[in-house]
């Protein structure tokens, strides 16, 4: 007679065996995923700039990773990879390891890009994942009040005597704030004005500051402590308002130039297989972060105007700029690079 210890088992204790066995193998594996995710950053995260320091994109960045560094309880940097276009920057962190630990601060040039250059080393739509939009920022022409002029429209009289003699700087091909530079050469006849790109938005800066330029078209951001502390002019803001602390100085529509908006985005963003829990996680402060009052007051006394838009609706922004940039580069007769 067959002892019950010596009974077959039956395929229900089979299966409930096995499925032990199964969990008992799968769960460490499980809970070591959601360690992973509960315990990061265990080292330091590390947000780049595709631009030099001093521009828009550089002074957010700093004030996010601050942020972010209190609020995630571990050490947040930046780091600056400037030129081609950003290009450069953006390459990198396209190919980063899709840890979490290497973001990118994008600006407008991510969009614009796909449109100017005939190669790129990211793909806008395939290689990033948005984390979240975090501001924009209207630009701003400006001058040396030595320059003796007010307005737009007196600068480009005084330009238009002698165009030889003028020039503007701007930020890298393809940005808005060198976009905005053609068109307003083109509408004003204006194509004897020498154009000269900098690597970057503070460089270009520096241009109009030090003399070297006669004009400036860049973001408002990184010229606003120059205006208001007199170094610079500005002559007109291509936002569709006036900034709130720089009443004197009107719209590009108020100064006489129809549809002549402007205006730098920027955002955060992730390798493409980053994990979402991560992804998730990195949204989730950036935007309870830029809810703060004492964070908008600082990005606004900065120049920026907060937008604080989930990643789902920056890449529906993305997705609806490429083509839209793509074809005013093509329109406004703009080379490819």
């Amino acid at each position: 007679m067959t002892t019950p210890l010596m009974a077959k088992p039956s395929r229900r204790r089979i299966l409930h065996a096995a499925g032990a066995v199964a969990a008992g193998v799968a769960a460490p594996a499980v809970l070591g995923i959601g360690s992973a995710f509960a315990a990061y950053p265990e080292r330091p995260i590390k947000i780049l700039v595709a631009n030099t320091p001093g521009g828009p994109s550089d002074i957010i960045a700093r004030i996010m990773a601050a942020a972010m560094q209190e609020a995630m309880g571990g050490s947040v940097f930046v780091e600056n990879r400037g030129g081609g276009g950003g290009n450069i920057g953006m390459g990198m962190v396209a190919r980063a390891e899709p840890d979490g630990y290497t973001i990118l601060l994008s600006t407008s040039a991510y969009a614009i890009n796909p449109g100017l250059y005939e190669k790129l080393p990211y793909d806008p739509l395939k290689d990033f994942v948005a984390v979240c939009e975090l501001a924009v920022s209207p630009h701003v022409f400006a001058v040396k009040p030595e320059l003796g002029v007010s307005t737009m429209k007196e600068f480009v009289a005084l330009a238009k005597k002698d165009p030889d003699k003028f020039n503007v700087s701007t930020p890298p091909i393809g940005t808005s704030p060198h976009l905005q530079a053609e068109v307003l050469k083109l509408r004003e006849g204006l194509q004897k004005m020498a154009t000269v790109v900098f690597p970057g938005g503070g460089d270009a800066l520096k241009a109009v500051i030090s003399g070297t330029v006669q004009l400036s078209s860049g973001v408002l951001a990184p010229a606003h402590p120059h205006i208001k502390a007199g170094t610079i002019r500005g002559l007109a803001l291509t936002g569709t308002k006036r900034w709130h602390d720089l009443p004197d100085i009107p719209t590009m529509e108020e100064a006489g130039y129809k549809d002549f908006v402007f205006e730098t985005y920027t955002a955060l963003m992730a390798p493409d297989k980053v994990p979402p829990d991560i992804v998730s996680r990195l949204e989730k402060v950036a935007l309870d972060i830029l809810a703060k009052p004492e964070i908008k007051q600082k990005l606004t006394q900065s120049g920026f105007d907060v937008t604080a838009k989930p990643g789902k609706d920056h890449m529906a922004r993305i997705a609806k700029e490429v083509p839209l940039f793509r074809d005013f580069i093509a329109q406004a007769g703009i080379q490819k690079l």
